[in-house]
């Protein structure tokens, strides 16, 4: 039987080890002496690389432009990025905020690695909110030759970050949101996806409806060049500075190549090969869209400057040349939208001028975010009221139905993702950028805007044929108000799909307990961190 001493050091055990555990996150510093030796993207220009010479008749049919297709299916976001790395010739640059050691987060590791062995430099850019867990393998990647992996705004304490949050707290809760995959000076990739495999419908429970853009043209030398800023930023600490040493590159490569032939015959794989994208992208078919592109993105000081500082925010340059000069119809898609008093202001004041507010978002029942739902649902009537139309996602929304754009809703289990805002049906804006606080103040973000009649059109019709389906209509219930002029209503949400309506008088398909929890979440101060 254990003593009285014994149970008391037991008991101790706990608050001993937290103690501890604050004490060393507090007193974490990150290395001062550290070498970063500056690289660009256009540094191994010389001959004209495959996807240079493949992009080259296109590029100078349409001088100045950028040939732009919408990746609007996970399975062919996924198979873009490899189709990509497995074209590189001079380089690849990497930008993500997570990266998963998942099945597609493998596969694609694997492909980088197989680029690096035949001579390609692959940098590799990655936030630090998720990297616990696998700095290891980060740091064998890096004792590659042609791999070199940087952290941006990496915790000080490698091991006890949860409490450094509670230490540094307005360092490390703004993080790196950018995402973007660039081959050779020639083609990017851009949007909201992360590398997961919630991110390319390769997971079993929950998939994301997102959105990416396949940029070729000026679009990639741009968002090459925001990739330089951010790796030659004093916030970009190498991999090797951070981490404990090295493990073995010849015995990862080894396990990655082992775990690779597991996935060869899955569902997943014969899907991925059937693509039609693979077919036209191999073939040199795939139609892109050509216009004008300008990539907008936050500089890396936003990261430590005052959130109120403008200076270093993309919102400046973005909104005249978008929300200043709209005319008819703005369609937003955000998964996380809390649009404070002032973007309040900003949506309504559009409808008065004429123009047709249309907002996307999740509902309480699909989002992956309950807090920053919180931070929403106080802004829903005043929008309402406003004349602003909301859409809310449903949990479980039917993705069989093919077209140009479908998918975009997710699979079974699903929740948005996608970042995307179309401008008067000509123009559109895909990134990584959120509409809530913490994307506009607190982490940096990137983004292209198009102006393409057809993508933007063809977005707008594809959410006009397809609301119903996925969405549900939230709207003010003003029937029990009679002669009160001061009654704001009380919300419902209409589910239309299948020629009939149903209205729910709660959010629907969620308990009483998460609705408490919503609610009780609302009355607490966090809304700037949302």
């Amino acid at each position: 039987m254990p003593s009285a001493h014994s149970n008391a050091l037991h008991r101790l055990a706990f608050p001993l080890g937290l103690l501890a555990g604050l004490v060393l996150g507090g007193c974490a510093s990150l290395p001062t002496e550290v070498t970063r030796p500056s690289s660009a993207h256009s540094d191994l220009d010389r001959e004209p690389s495959r996807l240079a010479r493949h992009a080259g008749p296109y590029l100078r049919a349409h001088p100045g432009e950028s040939g732009l297709w919408l990746l609007g299916l996970g399975l062919d976001a996924f198979a873009a990025r490899l189709l990509l790395a497995d074209a590189a010739d001079r380089t690849i640059d990497v930008q993500y905020y997570l990266y998963h050691d998942d099945v597609t987060g493998r596969i694609l590791t694997e492909r980088l690695l197989r680029a690096a062995d035949r001579g390609v430099r692959v940098r590799l850019l990655l936030d630090d909110m998720t990297t616990q867990g696998i700095e290891a393998r980060l740091a064998t990647l890096d004792a590659h030759p042609n791999i070199a992996v940087r952290i941006v705004n990496p915790f000080a304490s490698r091991d006890f970050r949860a409490l450094e949050t509670l230490t540094r707290f307005d360092t490390v809760t703004r993080r790196m949101h950018n995402k973007s995959f660039t081959v050779d000076d020639t083609m990017t990739i851009v949007g909201g996806r992360n590398i997961g495999d919630e991110y390319f419908d390769a997971h079993e429970d929950v998939n994301f409806g997102d959105l990416d853009v396949l940029a070729v043209g000026p679009a990639a030398i741009e968002v090459g060049k925001q990739f330089d800023l951010y790796w030659n930023s004093d916030l970009a600490y190498p991999i090797q500075s951070l981490a404990g040493g090295t493990g073995d590159l010849e015995a990862l490569r080894a396990d990655l190549r082992a775990y690779i032939e597991t996935q060869i015959d899955s569902p997943y794989a014969e899907r991925a090969r059937s693509s039609e994208l693979v077919r036209d992208f191999l073939a040199g078919t795939l139609p892109f869209q050509w216009g004008q592109a300008l990539v907008y993105y936050d500089l890396p000081e936003k990261l430590v400057t005052d959130p109120e500082d403008r200076s270093t925010h993309m919102a400046p340059q973005v909104l005249p040349k978008t929300l200043g000069a709209l005319e008819h119809d703005l369609l937003i898609f955000t998964p996380y939208f809390v649009p404070g008093d002032h973007g309040v202001m900003v949506l309504t004041g559009l409808e008065k001028r004429g123009v047709q507010v249309r907002v996307l978002t999740n509902s309480l029942a699909s989002t992956d975010v309950g807090a920053v739902h919180a931070g929403y649902a106080r802004y829903r009537k005043p929008l309402l009221q406003g004349g602003v139309e909301l859409y809310e996602l449903k949990p479980e929304s039917d993705t069989t139905k093919q077209g140009k754009f479908n998918r975009l809703d997710g699979s079974s289990g699903a929740s948005l993702h996608a970042k995307t805002t179309v401008f008067d049906r000509e123009a559109l804006f895909v990134g990584s950028a959120n509409l809530d606080p913490r994307s506009g103040k607190l982490n940096t973000e990137l983004g292209i805007l198009f102006k393409s009649d057809p993508l933007a059109q063809g977005v707008g019709v594809w959410f006009d044929a397809n609301r119903a389906r996925i969405a549900y209509r939230v709207s003010l219930d003003q029937s029990h108000c009679g002669d009160r002029p001061q009654c704001k209503g009380r919300l419902q949400w209409t589910d239309e799909e299948g020629g009939r309506s149903v209205i729910y008088l709660k959010d629907p398909e969620t308990g009483a307990l998460t609705r408490f929890f919503v609610t009780l979440i609302a009355l607490l101060p966090i809304e700037g961190q949302l």
